[in-house]
């Protein structure tokens, strides 16, 4: 580190590098990360992934959802989505008119077809079924438009 500014020749600067208050809020979240949570951020995605398969079932809407963990992103398609050409088979209109239908019913998804959706620490069963809640109406909206 002596080699870096303001000791050393080499300037390093980065969005919040070295920012006490940043750093502080790293360290805080960092010593948070355990085994515990992160089954309890699969839970939850799985949770969120079935949830979005039965309601697109129910609306008789073409879902594939890929899920990892606290990831996942909804593609309406019939064929897996196992890489870049078969995700772009995907129809992004179903998705545009399904992300609309989020957001009226005040859940606001990645707005993009191609984007993963997060789960954090934050989220609890009861944002999942509120998401579920919301998506059960926007896979109608999506029914009525395909």
């Amino acid at each position: 580190m002596e080699l870096v500014a303001p000791a050393g020749a080499v300037y390093q600067a980065g969005t919040l590098s070295g920012n006490p208050i940043a750093m502080t809020a790293g360290i805080w979240a960092l010593e948070r990360l355990s085994p515990k949570l992160y089954k309890e951020l699969a839970r939850l995605g799985s949770m969120l992934a079935a949830g979005l398969a039965d309601a697109a079932r129910s609306a008789k809407v073409p879902l594939q959802v890929n899920a990892f963990g606290s990831l996942l992103t909804p593609f309406f398609t019939t064929a897996p989505v196992r890489d870049y050409a078969s995700a772009l088979g995907a129809n992004t209109s179903a998705y545009a008119t399904f992300f609309r239908g989020m957001l009226t019913r005040g859940v606001y998804p990645p707005p993009s077809q191609f984007e993963a959706w997060f789960l954090s620490a934050a989220h609890s069963d009861r944002d999942v079924k509120k998401t579920l809640a919301a998506a059960k109406g926007a896979m109608k909206d999506v029914a009525r438009r395909i």
